[in-house]
């Protein structure tokens, strides 16, 4: 199961071998074992195993890394596992067996008092439904993990107004939810979840009941509030398109298991099977491929040539390629050459579907 493009920050979370069976004595089937069975298909038939013995399998033997400071993205249809995999991740739901590591500690293995003390103070969560309460108002609802932790009341509400304004809601603290609209509602749940500033934090669809329009708006939020933050999250979404302009890597899931790890051009231009591909389908390429992808590191730039960064989606460089026949100059984050791209490259890249992608470092 491939990992997809390594990335350069340590390692923040790891999932090991988890698995949650739902049933009579889930138990049974990892005696001595930690659900460490290990990949392909001795795993696949342990989950054909307990399907057929009145057991229900939500996650087979999933594995992943989230990296500091990453977005990893879990998606999948309904009932793919990717709901229960985040609430396994956090022990709201116990998984049967494996691990999961949280700065090399494995969670599996923390009592409730622990557990209770990681929650409060290293872990945020968001979910669809928002869970605000609603005979609180907006400055409360945002102190309330605070007064949780003991903290009094005039720190937490200083430290709530400041959340308040980093989600741009500054003005509405005397609001309750029934006065907000949804998407108002969303961002004080957000709010409410970064009052513990979270080392890792969990979304579970948190955009999927507003509207197209409020969730664009949402998304864009999301991504100005990691740019300031660099949290380490797991955001859970069935919206390819969503995962798209969110993921730093993602893993699509099927019947409990992990199918297909990688950046999402990765599973665009190599999907492991007609699964993955499905998801693939309706994506418009100019908006997934960049600069990086395309650039022929051969070709040598010319004197006065314009230059882009290599991440640069093609959708913005195809109206400056229309202009200039020599094309662009491509560079990493950097400042280095990695090659130059033409709208003959674009063109080419787009009508073969498998374009050759560049190895660059961005």
């Amino acid at each position: 199961m491939p990992e997809g493009q390594a990335h350069p920050a340590k390692v923040k979370l790891s999932c090991r071998n988890v698995w949650k069976i739902y049933g009579d004595r889930p138990g049974q089937f990892f005696d001595g074992t930690k659900g460490n069975v290990g990949d392909g298909p001795a795993a696949h038939d342990l989950a054909d195993r307990i399907r057929t013995s009145d057991h229900i399998v939500a996650a087979a033997n999933v594995s992943f890394d989230v990296h500091v400071g990453e977005i990893f993205v879990i998606m999948g249809l309904s009932g793919s596992g990717k709901s229960t995999m985040v609430r396994c991740l956090s022990r709201v739901v116990e998984p049967t067996a494996g691990e999961i590591l949280m700065d090399g500690e494995n969670l599996l293995t923390k009592s409730k008092s622990e557990l209770i003390k990681y929650r409060r103070h290293k872990m945020g969560m968001v979910f669809q439904n928002f869970g605000l309460m609603p005979h609180l108002n907006v400055l409360d609802n945002v102190a309330f993990p605070l007064e949780i932790q003991g903290i009094p009341l005039a720190k937490r509400r200083e430290k709530a107004r400041a959340i308040i304004e980093l989600v741009g809601l500054e003005g509405r603290e005397a609001s309750f939810p029934s006065e907000l609209s949804g998407g108002q509602q969303q961002r004080v749940g957000i709010a409410r979840s970064l009052a513990v500033e979270p080392e890792l934090w969990f979304l579970d669809e948190p955009f999927s009941a507003l509207d197209p329009l409020i969730r664009r708006q949402m998304q864009d939020e999301f991504l100005r509030l990691q740019r300031e933050l660099n949290k380490s999250i797991v955001f859970i979404t069935h919206d390819f398109l969503e995962a798209l302009r969110i993921a730093d890597r993602m893993a699509i899931m099927r019947d409990g298991a992990v199918v297909q790890i990688g950046r999402p051009v990765d599973l665009i231009l190599n999907p492991a099977d007609d699964y993955v591909r499905e998801f693939t389908n309706d994506v418009p390429w100019e908006m997934v491929l960049t600069a990086g992808d395309v650039a022929d590191p051969n070709r040598a730039d010319a004197p006065g040539m314009g230059h882009i960064t290599a991440d640069t989606t093609l959708a913005l460089l195809l109206p400056y390629l229309a202009e200039h026949e020599a094309g662009v100059m491509v560079r990493d984050r950097a400042g280095n050459s990695v090659g130059v791209v033409t709208a003959r490259d674009v063109v080419k890249a787009l009508a073969s579907g498998v374009p050759e992608p560049a190895q660059v470092s961005t």
